[in-house]
């Protein structure tokens, strides 16, 4: 098994093929190396493979994943990347295919077709070489109810070969005052934080949190968010799955939208805005004067009227605000109120499938 290093410098445990004693390697990507037992002396030669730069800064590679249950294409077609230490939203309604991708990466379910890379190994022939670098929290979480928070962590750490610090853990998720506390008697939002805390008791490099704020309130939700943020912080990978709009939007470096079993929109925040929605506009409200709309277009501005002397006017950076009052302060145009919205994730999917993401089925 390879551990990668800074500069694509690799480690390699080796067997000893005349003595059988098991030593340690190093050497760069791409390099040949002489290599002499320390035991017994065999001499023998060993070529450490050539490491793609590019590859090795993501953590995980979906390439053409499909999976098909009779007539229905669950998942249908779709690729993506997730870079190391970014959290990765995976945003759609319920029925989207987004748990039928994540149980397929965490290799629960087989793909119909495709390729699912983690951490440079092709999972259909290497899971167990990664699958201890990743850590799940699945939907619908449970855990034993007449446990500790302590005992829990506990437990599901003896699961494993690499073990976390369960104290740090505990500070972590902001568990301290409840240690001890019986699992059946924490909130919901505390029962999600446990279930966080258990997926990071091997110190994964990669961890999945499959809807985790459903069914929360939303101080809850936002305790979680606040886990979940605090992860990427210490340089874990996240992928999120949710149906959230605001959930991705407060916590994604990336987002990948997800409808009917295909990814329609990519990118961060700011780029689904800049591709998909309409910007930043500022609401005018109560104008006296409908001549206004024909003096902000002449001047260049894409305005809209709202009906009842309320308009709306595009604009593509804060500075514009200025210029457009100053418009109306020369044009003697009083109003009542003004505000600027930038669009959403929801407006995005209403233009892109013309349905609401809270809708959409």
């Amino acid at each position: 098994m390879f551990i990668y290093l800074d500069d694509a410098m690799l480690i390699k445990k080796i067997r000893c093929p005349k003595c059988n004693e098991i030593f340690t390697i190093t050497g760069d990507s791409g390099v040949n190396i002489k290599v002499n037992c320390p035991v017994c002396g065999l001499a023998g030669k060993f070529a450490f493979p050539a490491i793609n730069a590019k590859q090795d800064n993501f953590a995980i590679t979906v390439q053409n994943l499909k999976k098909i249950y009779g007539d229905l294409a669950a998942v249908d077609d779709i690729s993506f990347e997730v870079k190391k230490g970014e959290v990765f939203a995976f945003l759609g309604p319920n029925g989207a295919g987004k748990t039928t991708t994540v149980e397929m990466i965490e290799s629960i379910r087989q793909p119909t077709k495709g390729t699912i890379t983690i951490l440079g190994r092709d999972i259909k022939n290497s899971f167990n070489e990664v699958k201890s670098k990743i850590g799940i929290l699945p939907q619908e979480f449970h855990s034993f109810e007449r446990l500790t928070v302590r005992e829990t962590l506990d437990y599901f750490s003896k699961l494993y070969d690499r073990r976390a610090d369960i104290d740090d853990i505990i500070l972590t998720m902001d568990l301290k005052d409840k240690s001890n506390t019986l699992y059946k008697d924490l909130s919901g939002g505390q029962k999600q934080r446990v279930g966080v805390a258990i997926s990071l008791v091997n110190d994964p490099e990669i961890i999945f949190l499959d809807e985790p704020t459903t069914g929360l309130d939303p101080k809850a939700r936002r305790e979680v968010w606040e886990v979940i943020a605090g992860l990427r912080k210490r340089g874990k990978t996240v992928f999120l799955t949710t149906h959230y709009m605001e959930e991705a939007e407060y916590l994604a470096d990336h987002i990948a939208i997800i409808h009917k079993g295909k990814i329609i929109a990519e990118g961060s925040l700011e780029d689904l805005i800049n591709k998909h929605g309409k910007g930043s506009l500022l609401h005018i409200r109560g104008c006296n004067s409908y001549e206004i709309i024909d003096t902000l277009k002449g001047r260049g501005f894409e305005t809209y009227s709202q009906g009842n002397g309320n308009i709306s006017v595009k604009i593509e950076f804060k500075e514009r605000v200025l210029d457009i009052l100053s418009i109306l302060r020369h044009e003697c145009v009083e109003y009542s109120s003004i505000d600027i919205r930038r669009s959403n994730l929801e407006e995005i999917f209403l233009a892109l499938t013309g349905a609401r993401l809270s809708e959409a089925t």
